[in-house]
């Protein structure tokens, strides 16, 4: 149940139905001329907000921003037009068409309200026995309005037709987060490497020359019949390897930035306004059209 130091707070805020459908802006707080409790409230419907349906409050509970009642919208959207006095009250007729449209007994209703105890409660903080019996006979359902903008004013419109239709809008950012990390590192493979190289020997080859003037002499300079033997040592080339570690070349990480494009997809939510009970013989599809 919404308290009467509540009621500010429920004005001109949303109004969502059993099942979470917002079905309009509160406009009006209507409350008991005995207990000064909330009971009913006013939701504005329709196209801009034209119409304005009376919501039983009693059962109703504030949830962050906006209000819950615990009736479907199309209950509350055919609720009976209802007419209320200069004083801004609803007369006890009028009080029980609401209360037959939302299935509420009147008599049943009443007793809750006045059962002994905390669970009635028509006792409140300005009712009394007397108060409730009188307002019994009288106008059980006739209420106090408040606007938003003072708690005195009874029943007071705030004189604006328009409905301010919201959407929300994506916005696409960037930001720079660390996509990775590269490091160089450094290690040794060993593999075959075949090179060719030209290396060269001795070889042993026999030659004759015959005995001339010229080197008669170291001929006859032995004996003249003896054995002898002469060695000749004889050389060749061989490859030797040899490692020698040389620089070859300096390798370096730099990055390049890179521009692509992405799609990003997102859910953004927006208010719809249709049309009810709007005639228009040129246009047939003008009711239920949404805006």
């Amino acid at each position: 149940m919404i308290a009467r130091e509540q009621i500010h707070a429920v004005l001109d805020h949303p109004v969502y139905d059993a099942e979470g459908k917002k079905v309009g802006d509160a406009k009006h707080i209507f409350v008991d001329d005995a207990t000064g409790l909330p009971e009913w409230v006013t939701v504005k419907t329709g196209m801009f907000g034209t119409s304005e349906s009376f919501v039983p409050i009693k059962d109703a509970a504030l949830v962050d921003d906006h209000l819950e009642v615990p009736y479907p919208k199309s209950t509350i959207k055919d609720a009976p037009n209802v007419d209320v006095d200069a004083g801004g009250h609803l007369s006890e007729s009028e009080e029980h068409r609401l209360f037959d449209h939302y299935g509420i007994a009147w008599d049943d209703a009443w007793q809750r309200a006045n059962q002994p105890g905390e669970g009635g409660w028509a006792h409140g903080r300005t009712g009394t026995a007397g108060t409730a019996a009188g307002t019994e006979t009288g106008t059980t359902g006739t209420a106090e309005g408040f606007t938003a903008g003072t708690a005195a004013g009874r029943a007071a419109d705030t004189g604006d037709d328009a409905m301010t239709r919201s959407e929300e809008q994506m916005h696409v950012g960037v930001e720079r987060t660390e996509a990775g990390r590269v490091r160089l590192r450094k290690y040794v493979v060993t593999e075959e490497v075949q090179q060719t190289v030209p290396v060269s020997h001795e070889e042993v080859r026999i030659e004759r020359e015959p005995i001339t003037d010229a080197n008669r002499d170291e001929a006859l300079s032995g004996a003249e019949i003896t054995e002898a033997e002469h060695e000749v040592i004889l050389h060749e080339e061989r490859p030797v390897v040899e490692t020698r570690t040389v620089p070859v070349e300096r390798v370096s990480l730099k990055a390049d930035e890179v521009t692509e494009e992405q799609t990003v997809s997102g859910e953004v939510r927006k208010e719809e306004i249709e049309v009810e009970g709007l005639e228009d013989p040129d246009d047939p599809d003008a009711r239920g059209r949404r805006y």
